[in-house]
């Protein structure tokens, strides 16, 4: 499906537009944000988020003149926004850990977010355009993202993910293998020139670092919405609102983060069940080309395969994303996770 210039111009106005006030008016020095301040910004991104998806509804209505497309395509949009936002909590684990261990002064980590997300814009972008490609030249890829979407899953379930260590990035000894790397920060610079030669600072490594992390976690945020749509236009925007609501929401949540203890749990589950749900056409296909099953299932399954029936899968897609992190949160929030004292006293 191919959208008017106008529509991809329209969205990459409002970004940057947004992000230029961020930056160049509201966080022209570095200082650390006010309370109310990343409330109101935090606001301000879910609301242009929501906001777009109207536009997305009008645009399709208006220019492909298709109720019914527009619909599902706003549908698609939000579930790949909720999908994006509940995974990318991960992120804000990693982001603490890189801040304390690089023990980065507060007031520098905006800056920090912020060009890590300008820099994500562009690294998703290329993968999400690229995936999209991959599926539409070959689709069985589609049950390979499937897959590790459920192997992503039952590891996350399993709790054996591998603590992340900056000095063990290979991206990171690359880097200072090129760039000569300062180990103080100079303020909220990047680069000083020093000696006679440029040189990164100690805030350029930590910028690289969030990238790195921010590239590992699209692995499987990014094959997830490939699970709900493939449409780029969709794919790419929910993503891009998601993320940079992410960098805002950083500051509000680094506090109480680990209070969402069963939001593990609640990504799990859509983690797998969209990995099924990419998987089951294969299993359709298989079940009528060994003609192993009944007329009456055989029907079903042909019903399944049919894309008249695709509107109805993205309701149901976005119906169980965005129960499950509201039940996730409600859980942690009446069960709240015993403190390491309690646990011992037990």
């Amino acid at each position: 499906m191919e959208y008017p210039f106008w529509a991809w111009a329209t969205f990459f106005i409002i970004v940057f537009t947004a992000l230029a006030i961020d930056l160049g008016i509201v966080n022209r020095t570095a200082r650390i944000p006010k309370k109310k301040e990343v409330i109101a910004w935090s606001i301000v991104w879910v609301s242009l988020a929501l906001s777009f998806n109207f536009f997305v509804y009008w645009m399709i209505n208006d220019h492909f003149e298709n109720h019914k497309l527009a619909l599902i395509k706003t549908q698609e949009y939000l579930t790949g926004y909720l999908i994006e936002l509940s995974l990318s909590v991960d992120n804000l684990f990693v982001f603490l850990l890189i801040f304390s261990y690089f023990k980065v002064p507060k007031k520098y980590q905006h800056r920090v977010l912020f060009w890590g997300i300008m820099g994500a814009l562009i690294m998703r972008m290329i993968m999400i355009f690229a995936g999209t490609e991959l599926i539409e030249r070959f689709h069985w890829t589609i049950y390979i993202f499937g897959a590790i979407l459920i192997y992503s899953g039952l590891k996350m379930l399993a709790g054996d993910d591998e603590e992340f260590n900056p000095e063990n990035s290979f991206l990171v000894s690359l880097v200072t293998r090129f760039v000569k790397i300062s180990k103080h920060y100079e303020g909220d610079r990047f680069f000083i020139y020093k000696d006679g030669r440029w040189m990164g600072t100690l805030l350029l490594m930590v910028l690289i670092v969030v990238e790195i992390s921010d590239l590992i976690f699209a692995v499987d945020s990014i094959p997830a919405i490939f699970g709900v749509t493939t449409d780029r236009f969709i794919v790419y925007t929910s993503n891009v609102f998601a993320i940079l609501g992410l960098r805002t929401f950083f500051f509000l949540l680094a506090g109480i983060i680990d209070k969402f203890h069963y939001l593990k749990y609640g990504l799990t589950f859509i983690l797998c069940f969209i990995g099924v749900k990419m998987l089951l056409p294969l299993f359709a296909e298989t079940l009528l080309w060994t003609n192993l099953t009944g007329v009456e299932t055989t029907e079903i399954l042909k019903n399944f395969l049919d894309k008249k029936y695709n509107d109805k899968m993205i309701t149901l897609s976005l119906s169980v994303v965005a129960f499950t992190i509201f039940l996730s949160i409600m859980l942690s929030v009446l069960f709240p996770a015993k403190s390491r004292q309690e646990k011992e006293q037990l």
